[in-house]
C-alpha cells in the first residue's frame, strides 16, 4: 500500500480515521497559524491599532474565499467517490477540472480583493482609525489568492485518496517561512500590517508550488498534466452539485458574521482587538474539530463509491465520538487558559478582558458546531448537499441575524451578541440530525429495492 494513503474502505475504522485526521488536524492548525502569526506579530510589535486592523479583515477574507473553498469540498467528494469506484478516467477528469477551477478562482479573487476591499470595510462600519491599515492588509493578502486556491484544491485532491501527510508537510514548511518573514518584515523593516500580509502571500505561494509539484509527479490517474487543464462539463457539474451549496453556505455564514462583526465594531477598536484575538483562538478549536468533519465526508464518499453502505453509520458514529472529544477538550482549554492564550496576542488588559467575554460564550460551546458538521459531512459524502445547506443557513444564519436584529438592540452588551453562537449551533444540530436519519432510511430502501 502507498505509505501516504489511508485505506478508507477496508480495515479498522477508528485507527484509519485517526491516521487520516491527525495530519489534517495539524495542517488545519498550521493554515490558521498564517493569520495567527500575523495577529501575534502586529499585536506585539506594531501596536493595538495594527492588531485591530488585521483582525477586522477576517470576516471579509472568509466571505470572499468561501465559495471557492466550497468547490474544493465538491472536488474532494467527487474524486473520493471515483477512487472508491476505481474509475481512473473520472479521477483524471476530476483532477484537471478541479485544478483549473482553482486557477480561475484564485485570479478572480485577486481582482475582487483589489477593487472592493475598502468598500467592504466601510459597509462593516470598520472604525476610521484602522480602515486604511485594514484595506492595505486586504489588498496584499488577496494578491496571494492564486497560491491559496491552488494549495486548497490540490490538498483536497490528495485527501480524496487518503493522503493527508504531504499537505501537512507542505504547510509545515510554509508556516515556518511565514513566521520568519513576519518577524523580518515587521521588526526589522518596520512594515507593520503590510509586512505580515506580504509574509502570508509569499507563504501561500510556496505551499501552492509544493502541492503543484507533487501532483505533476504523481503516478496513475491522479497525475496532473498542466497542458490538459480544462473544465470538463460533466465533472464540473458533479463538483458544483456538492461544492456550490457548500460555498454558498459559507458565504451566507460569513455575511451573517459580518453583521455580527459590525455589531462588535460599535464598541470601538479595543473591543474589536479583543474580539479578533478571541476569534483567532476559537479558530484553532474549530480547525481541530474540522479534521473529523473532513474525515467523515471523505470516508463516506469513498465507501459510497465502493458500495460499502454498511460502513456509513459506523463512519458517522466514529467521527462523532472523536469530534466531541476534540471539541470539549479544545474548547475547555481555550476557556480555562484564556488569560494565557489572549496574552500571546496582546499585553493590554482591556483587550484581554474583551476577548475573555467572547471565549466564555463561544469557545466553551464550540463542540455543538462540531456535532452538526459531522451530520453535514456524512450527508455531503452521500451526495446530499442542497438541503443540508438550507438547514444550516436557516438554523445558523437565520437565528443569528434574528437575534442581532431583535435582542441586541434591547440589550446592547457583548454577551448578548455572543450567546447567538451556541444557540444557533444547537438548533442546527437537531435539524441536521433529523434530515440525516431521513436520508439514511431512504438509502436503505433504495438498496433493498435494487437487491
Amino acid at each position: 500500500m502507498n505509505r501516504n494513503k489511508v485505506d478508507m474502505i477496508n480495515g479498522p475504522l477508528l485507527k484509519n480515521v485517526i491516521l487520516f485526521a491527525l495530519p489534517l488536524m495539524f495542517s488545519n492548525v498550521l493554515q490558521l497559524l498564517f493569520n495567527a502569526a500575523d495577529i501575534v506579530v502586529v499585536g506585539r510589535f506594531a501596536g493595538e491599532q495594527a492588531l485591530a486592523a488585521v483582525g477586522a479583515t477576517s470576516s471579509i477574507c472568509f466571505l470572499l474565499v468561501t465559495v471557492f473553498n466550497g468547490l474544493s469540498i465538491g472536488a474532494n467528494v467527487v474524486i473520493a467517490r471515483n477512487f472508491g469506484a476505481n474509475n481512473d478516467q473520472k479521477i483524471h477528469d476530476s483532477v484537471h477540472t478541479a485544478m483549473m477551477l482553482s486557477v480561475i478562482g484564485g485570479f478572480f479573487l485577486l481582482v475582487i480583493g483589489q477593487l472592493f476591499s475598502k468598500p467592504l470595510l466601510h459597509l462593516m462600519d470598520t472604525p476610521e482609525d484602522i480602515i486604511e491599515l485594514s484595506a492595505l492588509y486586504l489588498r496584499i493578502y488577496f494578491a496571494g489568492m492564486p497560491g491559496f486556491m491552488i494549495y486548497n484544491f490540490g490538498s483536497s485532491i490528495l485527501r480524496a485518496k487518503g493522503d493527508t501527510k504531504r499537505p501537512m508537510i507542505f504547510l509545515t514548511v510554509s508556516g515556518i517561512l511565514n513566521v520568519v518573514l513576519n518577524l523580518i518584515f515587521v521588526i526589522y523593516f518596520h512594515m507593520s500590517v503590510a509586512g505580515v500580509a506580504l509574509a502570508t502571500m509569499i507563504s501561500q505561494l510556496n505551499s501552492a508550488i509544493l502541492v503543484w509539484n507533487v501532483l505533476i509527479h504523481e503516478q496513475g490517474a491522479l497525475k496532473l498534466h498542466p497542458k490538459e487543464l480544462k473544465i470538463e462539463k460533466e465533472t464540473a457539474v458533479d463538483i458544483l452539485k456538492i461544492g456550490l451549496p457548500a460555498g454558498v453556505q459559507g458565504m451566507v455564514f460569513s455575511l451573517s458574521n459580518v453583521v455580527v462583526q459590525s455589531s462588535v465594531n460599535t464598541f470601538g477598536s479595543i473591543v474589536v482587538a479583543g474580539n479578533s484575538a478571541a476569534n483567532n483562538i476559537e479558530g484553532f478549536v474549530y480547525n481541530i474539530m474540522n479534521a473529523f468533519y473532513q474525515a467523515c465526508m471523505t470516508f463516506t464518499g469513498q465507501n459510497i463509491g465502493a458500495k460499502r453502505y454498511d460502513r456509513i453509520n459506523k463512519i458517522l458514529i466514529t467521527c462523532m465520538i472523536l469530534i466531541i472529544i476534540a471539541g470539549i477538550t479544545a474548547g475547555l482549554s481555550a476557556h480555562v487558559f484564556s488569560d494565557f492564550f489572549l496574552g500571546l496576542y496582546t499585553e493590554d488588559p482591556s483587550v484581554i478582558a474583551a476577548g475573555k467575554i467572547r471565549l466564555s460564550f463561544v469557545a466553551l460551546f464550540y463542540v455543538f458546531n462540531g456535532t452538526l458538521d459531522i451530520f453535514v459531512g456524512s450527508l455531503r459524502g452521500m451526495g446530499k448537499a442542497i438541503v443540508p445547506t438550507l438547514l444550516s443557513i436557516f438554523g445558523i444564519c437565520g437565528v443569528r441575524l434574528l437575534w442581532i436584529w431583535t435582542v441586541f438592540p434591547i440589550q446592547k452588551t457583548l454577551s448578548s451578541i455572543y450567546v447567538a453562537f451556541p444557540l444557533s449551533w444547537s438548533i442546527t444540530t437537531v435539524l441536521q440530525m433529523v434530515y440525516w436519519f431521513v436520508q439514511r432510511r431512504k438509502l436503505d430502501q433504495s438498496i433493498q429495492a435494487q437487491g
